[in-house]
């Protein structure tokens, strides 16, 4: 799956973050994400763009506190020159995972030897099999993930902050109601 775009916004009726993203080839994949999930894979998603960053060729960070400064410089680069102005592009042919968005209930991730973060999400119903989706992202396309989910995060008001600025609740910051977030790849 070559993916083209990422969407994330907060669905205030649903009490829910959409993640949305599209591939080069037409298709369209969404899901939704609960606040307990969120609490659940933020932190996860986190901790593994450190080790991501830390694992790449050339690259020696002796410990933790230096590999959180090398991910922060490297999301700033990345955030200097991403696309997030482009509008999402919601014409796509075809929806493999169906209509309604995927309901995560599960997530694994799991480092990759060619450099990538490999993300399965899963929809475990009581009375339906159970769905799953595999993602694999560059660590560009984790950085744009982090950042975009932080931005429906502050709007969604849930009252805590991601792992990678402080893991502690806090109290939520009046935030401007604009279109939903989009990273272009």
């Amino acid at each position: 799956m070559n993916i083209h775009q990422l969407s994330v916004s907060y669905e205030e009726r649903q009490d829910r973050i959409l993640l949305r993203l599209n591939t080069l080839d037409k298709q369209e994949f969404r899901f939704w994400l609960t606040r307990r999930m969120c609490l659940r894979l933020m932190p996860a998603i986190d901790q593994s763009v450190v080790r991501l960053e830390a694992s790449q060729p050339g690259v020696a960070v002796p410990d933790p506190t230096s590999q959180k400064m090398l991910t922060e410089i490297k999301r700033e680069a990345f955030l200097q020159k991403a696309d997030f102005s482009s509008p999402f592009e919601a014409s796509s042919e075809q929806r493999p995972l169906g209509e309604e968005p995927m309901l995560i209930t599960d997530a694994q991730l799991s480092l990759q030897t060619g450099g990538g973060l490999l993300v399965t999400f899963q929809e475990k119903t009581v009375d339906a099999p159970i769905k799953s989706c595999q993602l694999n992202l560059q660590a560009s396309l984790v950085h744009g993930l982090v950042h975009l989910i932080q931005q429906a995060l502050a709007k969604a008001e849930w009252g805590f902050t991601t792992a990678a600025k402080t893991a502690a609740i806090v109290e939520p910051a009046e935030v401007p109601k604009d279109p939903a977030p989009r990273y272009t790849h």
